[in-house]
Order: C-alpha cells, then sequence, then structure tokens
C-alpha cells in the first residue's frame, strides 16, 4: 500500500484530504423549486475529518463494483468484463466461468454482492449487459459459486433478464442487493424518447427495482404479480439498504440536474420521465416540465447540477463513529465522495471530499470500518482513514 496526494489547502502533503465545502454552480432547472428547504442543496456540514488516501491496488480497467471478502480481500469487476481478487495490493487474474457480457457503451460487468450465508455457500451474485438477438442487449442478473481457490465460477445462471431487450447500449443500471431472503436488482431506461416511456409500464423492466428469488423468478406478494417493485425511474447506479430501519434506498442519474436519492415504497411510481427536477440535455422540459405531480413519489434529496452518482452505502464502523447511519455516495461529476447526513427520512446535511479530482464509481466500507472507493479516473481501490 501507498499514500497518495490530493489537492487541498489544508492537507498534510501527501498524507490526507479534508473535507470541502459544498461549492455548487448555477442550476440547471432554477424554475423547479423543492418541495422542503433541505430537499436540495442542504447545508453544508462541518466535520473537520481529513482522509488518508492508501493505494490498495492499481492498474484495474474502468472498475465497477467492489465487495469485501470475509477471509480477506476484495472482488472487483471491471465494466470491461472480468471479475477479480485483490488481495495485499495483488490483482488477480480474471475468474473464469463468467457468462457473454456486451462490452459497449455503458454495457458491460456491473455489480457484485455477496450471498448472506457466501462463507458457506461461496454464492455470487452480480450484474451485467446481456447480449440478446437481433443486436439488443438487456441489464441481467447471475447467481454463481466462487471456487475455493478464487479462481473460477461454478453453477453459474441467469435469476434475471430485463425484458424486452434494447438495442441501445445505454443505461442498464444497476446494483444488486440480497435482503431479507430476495434480491433488489436496479434497471435503467436505455435513454432514448422511446426507450424511458417504458419506466412508466409496469409489465416491462426498465427504469425499474425489481424484487426476485435467489434462484431467480418474481417474488409472491410482489405489487404487479411480476419481477417491478417499484417503476418510473430513469437510470439506478446506486443501492443499499439503511441498517436502523431495513429499508432500501437507491441514488439514480437525472438529465441535465434532477440526480436523486429515493426512499423504495413498494409499488411507488418515482416519476420518470413525465416529472424530474432536471431538464434534458437539449435544454428542453422533461415530460410534463413539472418537477412533481400528484401520484408520484418524491426524492428524499436531489441535486442540480449534478454529482452523476454510483454507488453509496449507509455508514457503518469504528473508525468514523460520528458518521453512524450517513450516506457516503460516489459521484463520477464533478467527482469524490458525498457525504449526506440524515435526520429520519430527509437530509440535514452534505459534505464532500475529493471534488474534481476523481471519478469514484462505488463505495463500501472495509471490515475494520474503513471506507473503500474505486477510482474511475485511474483504475485504483482506495482506502480512505481518519487521519
Amino acid at each position: 500500500m501507498r499514500q497518495v496526494f490530493f489537492s487541498c489547502a489544508l492537507i498534510l502533503a501527501g498524507t490526507s484530504a479534508c473535507a470541502q465545502g459544498v461549492a455548487q454552480g448555477p442550476k440547471n432547472a432554477p424554475e423547479l423549486s423543492s418541495l422542503w428547504p433541505t430537499q436540495t442543496r442542504a447545508p453544508p456540514l462541518g466535520s473537520g475529518v481529513s482522509l488518508v488516501v492508501e493505494v490498495l491496488a492499481d492498474g484495474l480497467e474502468t472498475p465497477w463494483g467492489i465487495e469485501v471478502l470475509p477471509e480477506g480481500g476484495y472482488l472487483v469487476t471491471e465494466r470491461t468484463g472480468a471479475l477479480r481478487v485483490v488481495r495485499e495490493g495483488t490483482v488477480g487474474p480474471p475468474i473464469t466461468g463468467l457468462p457473454d457480457i456486451l462490452v459497449d457503451g455503458q454495457g458491460g460487468l456491473l455489480d457484485v454482492a455477496l450471498a448472506p450465508d457466501f462463507a458457506q455457500s461461496r454464492v455470487i451474485y452480480f450484474t451485467y449487459a446481456k447480449p440478446m438477438e437481433g443486436d439488443t442487449s438487456a441489464t441481467a442478473a447471475a447467481r454463481a459459486v466462487l471456487s475455493d481457490d478464487e479462481m473460477q465460477l461454478l453453477d453459474v445462471r441467469d435469476i434475471f433478464v430485463q425484458d424486452p431487450p434494447s438495442p441501445n447500449a445505454i443505461h442498464f443500471g444497476s446494483r444488486v442487493v440480497p435482503h431479507d431472503g430476495y434480491l433488489f436488482i436496479t434497471t435503467g431506461e436505455h435513454f432514448t424518447q422511446t426507450n424511458r416511456q417504458f419506466a412508466q409500464d409496469t409489465g416491462k423492466t426498465y427504469g425499474k427495482v425489481v424484487r426476485v428469488l435467489p434462484q431467480g423468478g418474481a417474488v409472491p406478494g410482489n405489487p404487479f404479480d411480476n419481477e417491478v417493485w417499484s417503476y418510473g425511474h430513469r437510470n439506478v447506479q446506486g443501492a443499499d439498504v439503511r441498517p436502523s430501519t431495513g429499508e432500501l434506498w437507491t441514488l439514480e442519474h437525472g438529465p441535465r440536474g434532477g440526480d436523486e436519492l429515493n426512499l423504495i415504497e413498494r409499488g411507488a411510481n418515482y416519476g420518470w420521465p413525465v416529472v424530474s427536477y432536471g431538464v434534458n440535455y437539449s435544454g428542453a422540459p422533461v415530460g410534463s416540465g413539472m418537477a412533481r405531480a400528484q401520484g408520484f413519489t418524491e426524492p428524499r434529496y436531489y441535486w442540480d447540477p449534478v454529482i452523476a452518482p454510483g454507488g453509496f452505502v449507509f455508514y457503518e464502523g469504528q473508525m468514523f463513529l460520528d458518521w453512524q447511519g450517513d450516506v457516503l455516495a460516489a459521484s463520477l461529476n464533478p467527482g469524490g465522495l458525498v457525504r449526506l447526513r440524515l435526520e429520519g427520512d430527509r437530509v440535514s446535511g452534505e459534505e464532500r471530499f475529493f471534488a474534481d479530482e476523481i471519478r469514484v464509481r462505488d463505495v463500501e466500507i472495509d471490515r475494520d470500518g474503513a471506507i473503500l472507493i474505486l477510482d474511475n479516473t485511474d483504475g485504483r481501490l482506495l482506502r480512505l482513514t481518519p487521519q
């Protein structure tokens, strides 16, 4: 491991990075107002924490998802199609046995998660862009058994395939979260004006959070008698269960403005593409041109301008005791690590680290409570500890 330097006026040279005030540019949609004062641009948090940054591994190619192995080491996905074990600063060879993966546009190998009984079963779950007939693809999730020597996947099978497939290799989502005996999987809506409309169609799995059985198939009691759990999403690339409540929360990309932190409720409609706190990339209004309307569930927080979110976690650990239960979110643009303090189900403050310095794709918590981030800029796994 080695320590690295990030610029910040208050840091000790070469060892750490300090918290940054939440400096944001002008809104893309200033005509759209929040429903409550801290629904966006919450007051800056002043933790005064400085982070020591260590490089656990480099040379990764577009790292996307990370899981902490209970016996030591980390499983890391590369969007370019490789799953690897990182241990003691060494990046292992690609694990064999993955299915065919579409590596095109935003497609590739995406998230990875361990089954709750991984220590006994060796079962993992992963999401990926699955090539389909006619030059189409779909977000898919699979289960597999990781061999004892960590060199191959065994008994690989799909447990979810987005329907219908799309010709557009963009907006795949996707995170997979085991919870309460089931799996939550997030999807995107493949971006185009035609495809985005499917986010409102509960008969299709575009722009959805789905809930499936660990072996595949819809969970009895799902709200629409299929795999769909919630709908009206754009491109959900972050998901985690809040430890204090057992609730699923998600992070999704908005257009220009309108990135959202959502509390996911059974059968709820989150509005895309009818309402949004952002605007289209052209500057034209989204859908109705309104931020909200009756029948749609409000985001618990949104950003304008965007943070371009990746993965996130609710912090649990012994290294940052004052951060218990806080959201730690990855940002791709402007980049960095975003911390949110929650009071109930609303955000009360925001803090940022490494803004404008690194594109962070995923966040995880190490066994000892250190924070792990995947640096999408330089292909590194970084470990953050308090100075």
